[in-house]
């Protein structure tokens, strides 16, 4: 069944056409990914379909009771409730018919006769009435989706103001899921999600029961998530039937498909002009000549492809061949401070592989990588190169360019002996052409100065490439093109990434961080997934099959155990004394301020330093609340 519908919609911006002749129709349980290149106007037509803004013309039709939730880029609700509370919320109705069942409950002891069979045939309508609403199950729900969105029970009781920016989107889609509406419209909702949440919400959306509509530059989600892709474009919203990958390859046919089919009319128009102009005025081929006439008159003239945006044309290539051995790290630890991270670190990277770094976030991917190329010190270990082996690194901080440079400077500073022709061409394959090599640094955009980065890199021509985070900031273009000249490459790569379907594209190993060190997986990233699944659900069948242990085995296991909470009994030792630091500058800044309260008396500065004193003792408590909870656990 049809739940929404839209006709011939155009969306013009001061005479300027953004999208024309949009068509397209949703069903129940329809799973659709909406792509387009940037600036396409994706957004722009997921606010008309829902609602939020007006077509210049054309219709939207939709299913006359369809529940629909919307999911903006910058969602963010406004409520004085906290968590838990709002999330009960969506159960009102549920919750007020649990109330009358429990009072009917307490009425069956008072009835008799007639009035109590009544009373009891209405009793079972209701409870299955509430039963199939999910009454029974409606806690265990907002438990699952607030656990699923890393709200645990401990933050239940916050309030909704007292959110970041970010935590306050994920509990608008929380509450969305909760809500359950016949059509869900999403609109980046993987932004502000770490790869656990993202894997969580995938596997949900997968199960929904309504339909779903999302844009996303999340290719891996999209590809997990989505049924029908349909491609935006200026004047047409193409369908194709599958995900994000089925599509990239179905688009790529049909342009093929519409270029030959061109270039073959072309050629047909072009010796048909050609017979008409040469036959015309000869008295013998007149008619055949104005037949031909005809014919392309009635003929139905093909759009030439669009070629669409130019693509960059990012190559690499080593100057030299590096031994089959190109790094080594043994036994290592990471971290800063002497805060370890993740320890041990085992990684032997040979010739021609592509190693990705995964892990949850805070763990020490980045902080490996910088270790690895020098700038911050192992706190055990070391990384040692093997021969001929040159290493090229792309930092995500973009900090290796200079701001008041010029684009072409950029490059021409650091390849001084290189033809000027020569720089500008390779300017051009990372899209910066004409005036654009004049701009200064400082004035790009941030996908700007990753392809400027990428472009430096590609010049220095080494055979081992670590790169932390090569795709932020690029649109999906940029990322596929980097994604193919990565697989061309013809040296060794080591990358940290939270793209998915990049490191699925590029890597042939996977590189697992935790805080028990590291783990290697020999394949791509679905590889992984489908390994480290194997793994765990091995364990716990071990775990429950295991029988009673020998004297030795208990011994051993009883070691190990000693082990383990000895190193946790560091761990938060290590943590009693930051703490206790922490507490005696906060005491320090609060008697600091109290002191210059004292000796003044201008009401302004007054304002401020209490302000700032109740920040601090906010501070405060909450340290203090930390280092009460740990010391109790140490004693």
């Amino acid at each position: 069944m049809i739940i929404l519908q839209a006709n011939k919609i155009e969306r013009s911006f001061a005479g300027e056409v953004l999208f024309d002749n949009i068509s397209l129709q949703v069903d129940e349980r329809d799973r659709i990914a909406l792509v387009g290149k940037n600036g396409a106007g994706k957004s722009t037509l997921l606010k008309i379909l829902v609602g939020e803004e007006e077509p210049t013309s054309g219709e939207i039709n939709k299913k006359r009771d369809l529940s629909l939730s919307y999911l903006a880029q910058d969602s963010r609700f406004e409520s004085s409730n906290t968590i838990y509370d709002e999330m009960l919320h969506v159960f009102d109705d549920l919750r007020k018919t649990e109330k009358t069942l429990r009072q009917m409950e307490l009425e069956m002891g008072e009835k008799t006769g007639a009035d109590l069979e009544k009373l009891m045939q209405d009793y079972d309508r209701l409870s299955e009435e509430f039963r199939q609403a999910g009454g029974f199950t409606y806690e265990a729900d907002i438990r699952a989706i607030l656990n699923g969105f890393k709200f645990d029970e401990s933050m239940w009781q916050m309030k909704i103001e007292e959110l970041s920016g970010g935590q306050n989107t994920r509990l608008a889609l929380a509450k969305m899921l909760l809500e359950k509406p016949n059509l869900l419209v999403l609109d980046e909702p993987t932004n502000h999600l770490d790869i656990e949440t993202i894997a969580w919400l995938e596997n949900y959306l997968v199960n929904y029961s309504g339909a779903l509509l999302i844009v996303s530059h999340d290719r891996y989600f999209l590809d997990k998530v989505a049924t029908i892709t349909l491609d935006l474009t200026k004047h047409s919203l193409d369908r194709y039937v599958g995900n994000y990958s089925s599509f990239v390859e179905q688009k790529e046919q049909k342009l093929l498909t519409e270029a030959k089919n061109y270039e073959k009319q072309q050629k047909e128009i072009a010796a048909l002009e050609d017979f008409v102009n040469r036959n015309l005025v000869r008295a013998s081929t007149t008619k055949r000549a104005q037949s031909r006439r005809k014919q392309l008159e009635k003929m139905e003239r093909l759009d030439k492809p669009e070629a669409g945006t130019k693509s960059a044309h990012m190559t690499f290539h080593s100057d030299k061949t590096s031994g089959n051995v190109v790094l080594t790290v043994e036994e290592a630890a990471v971290g800063y401070d002497d805060q370890i991270l993740s320890e041990p670190i085992n990684l032997d990277i040979r010739k021609m592989n592509a190693v990705a770094i995964v892990g949850p976030n805070g763990i020490g991917k980045s902080t490996l990588i910088k270790s690895i190329v020098g700038q911050i010190p192992f706190i055990k270990g070391e990384a040692r190169f093997g021969a001929n082996v040159e290493v090229g690194y792309y930092d995500q901080t973009q900090s290796k360019l200079t701001p008041h440079n010029s684009v072409l400077d950029e490059l021409w500073n650091d390849f001084k002996l290189t033809p000027e022709v020569e720089i500008r061409n390779r300017l051009g394959a990372f899209l910066f052409s004409g005036d654009d090599v004049k701009k200064t640094v400082g004035m790009l955009s941030g996908g700007e100065r990753a392809r400027l980065l990428l472009a430096k890199l590609s010049m220095e021509n080494n055979n081992f490439l670590i790169l932390d985070e090569p795709t932020n900031h690029l649109d999906i273009d940029s990322k596929e093109v980097l994604e193919n000249a990565l697989i061309d490459f013809d040296g060794t790569l080591l990358f940290v990434s939270h793209d998915r379907y990049f490191i699925n594209r590029v890597a042939t190993q996977v590189l697992e961080l935790s805080e028990e060190g590291s783990t290697l997986y020999l394949g791509d990233y679905d590889y992984y997934l489908e390994k480290k699944a194997e793994l765990e659900a091995l364990a716990a069948a071990q775990a429950e099959a295991e029988p009673a242990s020998s004297t030795e085995e208990v011994t051993s296991n009883d070691y190990h155990l000693q082990k383990q909470n000895q190193k946790e009994l560091r761990k938060i030792t290590r943590r009693i004394e930051q703490l206790e630091a922490e507490m005696e500058e906060l005491d320090q800044k609060i008697q600091d301020i109290t002191e210059t309260m004292h000796s003044t008396n201008d009401a302004a500065d007054l304002v401020q330093l209490q302000s700032d004193l109740d920040q601090l003792t906010v501070q405060q408590e909450a340290v203090m609340e930390e280092w009460a909870e740990l010391s109790e656990q140490v004693e």
